[in-house]
Parts: structure tokens; C-alpha cells; sequence
């Protein structure tokens, strides 16, 4: 009475697939495979070398501003009433 037998899962299997039907089972199994390998592609991305981004470029290393800055934003410590 504690486990299933084979044939318990076999009637759950036919059961599942007279509802859903095999098309859309396949899609769905499809679209899991799909949504499984884009979240461990995100996870290597994310497990790239965190070295390579943190290097300044050069523009960060003499203005202190990252190149592609918006001139129009204002640095609020520099500027002061008079």
C-alpha cells in the first residue's frame, strides 16, 4: 500500500495523455527543455570571471566617469552654492 505499482502509472500515464493529449505534452516537454537549458546558460554567464569586467578602461581611470557618461547629469559633491 505504499508504493505504486507499475500499473498504478501506467492508468495515471494513459490518463494524463487521453486529457492532454500527445501534441500538447510535447509541447510542454519542449518548452521545459528549452526554459532548462536557458537558465543554465544564464547560470554560466553569470559564473563568467568577474576580473575581466571589474578592470577600469582608461577613460575610468583619469576622469573617474565612465566613457559613455551623460554630460548632462550633475555631480552633486562637486557642484556648490555660493
Amino acid at each position: 500500500m505504499g508504493s505504486f505499482s507499475i500499473w498504478h502509472w501506467l492508468i495515471v500515464l494513459l490518463v494524463v495523455v487521453m486529457i492532454f493529449g500527445t501534441k500538447k505534452l510535447r509541447n510542454m516537454g519542449s518548452d521545459l527543455g528549452g526554459a532548462v537549458k536557458g537558465f543554465k546558460d544564464g547560470m554560466k554567464d553569470g559564473s563568467a570571471s568577474p576580473d575581466a569586467s571589474a578592470a577600469p578602461t582608461p577613460t575610468q581611470q583619469v576622469t573617474g566617469q565612465p566613457a559613455n557618461s551623460d554630460k548632462s547629469t550633475i555631480d552633486v559633491e562637486a557642484r556648490q552654492k555660493s
